[in-house]
């Protein structure tokens, strides 16, 4: 079985290891991919569940490359059943074809048929009997070692990382599960054609091992945020999980809410008192969150919103990605209540871009949502590590005795000074209501006017420099995107570049404001504009319309979770596309 090429240059293994709630396929899974990073290799592991998002059916889905991966391939190399309970729910996020293995246990059941239509060859291997063989081991890391032994990694590597992430065990246990993937690993090299490891290069430099949760959490403590208070939602805990210990080490404070009102509003008041101040939600959150946020903006409080986006509406698909938050985000306030959503692009970017999002929330004292995605959120990756950005600038604070003194008094950027509670000759009101220079309640036109266009002159001002959108190549063919589907849209490009048809990749980063000039700069030329979203509404597309000038030839790419899009879906419609002959969309 070799190894899938995606592109020219770009050459990987995808495995996929599923079993029923319990059967350890999500350890099975972590632990490989550290191994193979210890091995040399990037990768990634996508979880992927049942409705019941603990207890049920589960599958580790992992890619594997001598390069940085932000996105799963089209098929799947090698699939490992510890048992097939309602594996079958799981084909559509598993396509194999007669390329691929199915590795699954004859005690455990009778192949689906579902995954024998693939045409796949299916290898049995009794994972429970050899593990009963060896006292004290479990079928996962028999699936650990076949796993390994077909991706061609040194059984050394997977050992050191048996004996990494089960140190805190006892020593009998240890040995047992060494030995049970040994024997897994040595029947991986011998099934029936074995993945063909991807190339690595000993030139990359320091790297982690990380998710986009973890990453977000990180960027947030680098921009300065001290407080966070949050409510626990299916895919964005565990950022919070990790914040909870990273605060305490910078002397910050995370505080558990009761609900996701509560959390919003505590943001929005430490921030108010001077702390730089972060909640993380999802989608259903997000809706109880609007009224409060639109205090955020009325009052001029920073504060920094983390929506790690899933299948909607309502609660949906709690553990499935989808980019269905968009009009929400950037609509979904009443009012004139300007505000900035940007939106990571890669797992990686995740730092970067919460980063950034509390750099602007601070300097412009305005919300800032941030829109990752299950996808991102959930999914741990072999990065390299991120370069360290400094941004410039923060809150504009006011001094004491600053008489007389007037907390939203126009300026030519928008931005007034703001005082920290208790800064004396400083005391003023914040709240929702409409208000003039001085802060006081007002339902003068004059005053309403004032404050609405310095409101949306702070965010439409600032030179956002080029880290608005990701811009690759220069063809008159345009693929534009966000998120977690600049991956797949980067690979497509570049396959269809392989058959002689060129494209441009712009994956938009900063989604609100709207940046006419820049955006004109960057469509410049283009003939045919390809939007990409993962949302069945093309909310994406909608919202650009609504802010930009879109060129005449425009198709949309819209398609709903849980299904990632993958780069087969993309490069057939570049490819289909630009073979038609000039007929307009």
């Amino acid at each position: 079985m070799n190894a899938s090429t995606a592109a020219p240059g770009i050459t990987s293994a995808s495995i996929a290891i599923a079993g029923s709630g319990g059967a350890g396929v999500m350890t099975a899974g972590t632990m490989l991919l550290d191994a193979a990073a210890r091995a040399g290799l990037y990768g990634l592991m996508v979880r992927t569940s049942g409705p019941q998002i603990r207890g049920g059916e589960a599958a580790a889905l992992l890619r594997f490359g001598a390069r940085e991966l932000n996105n799963l391939d089209d098929r799947f190399d090698l699939l490992i059943a510890v048992d097939w309970q309602n594996l079958h729910r799981f084909h559509d996020e598993i396509p194999l074809d007669k390329r691929s293995v199915i590795v699954g246990d004859p005690d455990q059941g009778d192949l689906p048929e579902v995954y024998a239509a693939t045409g796949a060859r299916h290898v049995a291997v009794p994972m429970k009997s050899i593990a009963k063989s060896i006292a004290g081991s479990w079928p996962n890391m028999i699936a650990l070692g076949l796993a390994s032994g077909a991706l061609g990694l040194p059984f050394e590597t997977v050992a050191a990382t048996i004996e990494h992430n089960m140190k805190k065990k006892a020593r009998d246990a240890l040995a047992a599960s060494i030995e049970a993937a040994r024997a897994g690993h040595a029947k991986g090299t011998e099934l029936p054609a074995a993945i063909a490891t991807p190339a690595v290069s000993d030139a990359h430099g320091k790297r982690w091992l990380i998710t986009g949760n973890e990453a977000a959490g990180y960027g947030a403590l680098r921009g300065g945020v001290r407080f966070v208070a949050a409510y626990p939602i299916t895919p964005a805990t565990e950022l919070l999980e990790w914040m909870a210990p990273a605060l305490t080490e910078v002397g910050g404070t995370l505080l558990q809410a009761e609900d996701e009102l509560a959390s919003i509003n505590m943001a929005i008041g430490a921030s108010y008192g001077g702390v730089p101040s972060l909640t993380a939600t999802a989608g259903p959150g997000l809706s109880l969150m609007t009224e409060a946020l639109g205090l955020a903006v009325a009052a001029e409080v920073p504060v920094v919103v983390v929506d790690v986006m899933r299948g909607g509406p309502s609660t949906g698909i709690p553990a499935k990605s989808e980019q269905s938050d968009v009009s929400i985000a950037t609509s979904g306030l009443h009012g004139d209540a300007p505000r900035v959503v940007v939106a990571p692009n890669s797992i990686a970017d995740c730092l970067t871009t919460t980063q950034w999002a509390v750099h602007l929330a601070e300097t412009m004292q305005t919300p800032a949502i941030v829109l990752s995605d299950q996808f991102f959120g959930q999914t741990r990756a072999v990065i390299d590590r991120p370069a360290d950005v400094h941004f410039t600038g923060a809150r504009v604070t006011a001094t004491a005795n600053a008489e007389p003194y007037r907390r939203y008094a126009e300026t030519p950027n928008g931005v007034s000074p703001m005082a920290i509670p208790g800064t004396a000759g400083c005391a003023y009101t914040a709240d929702g209501l409409e208000h003039n220079e001085r802060g006081i309640p007002s339902s003068q036109a004059k005053d309403h006017l004032r404050q609405l266009a310095k409101r949306e002159r702070k965010i439409a001002q600032p030179d956002y420099g080029e880290r608005w959108a990701d811009i690759e190549g220069d063809a008159p063919f345009v693929v534009l995107t966000f998120g977690s589907t600049t991956g797949a849209a980067r690979e497509a490009i570049a396959r269809a570049r392989a058959e002689g048809i060129a494209a441009r990749l712009v994956s938009m980063r900063l989604i609100a404001p709207a940046r006419p000039q820049e955006f004109a700069q960057a469509l410049a030329g283009v003939e045919r504009l390809l939007i990409v979203e993962q949302n069945h509404g093309a909310q994406f597309h909608r919202y650009l319309r609504s802010v930009y000038e879109l060129p005449r030839n425009v198709r949309s790419l819209a398609q709903p979770g849980p299904l990632p899009i993958r780069p087969a879906e993309i490069h057939r419609a570049i490819v289909e596309w630009a073979r038609e002959p000039g007929r307009s969309a």
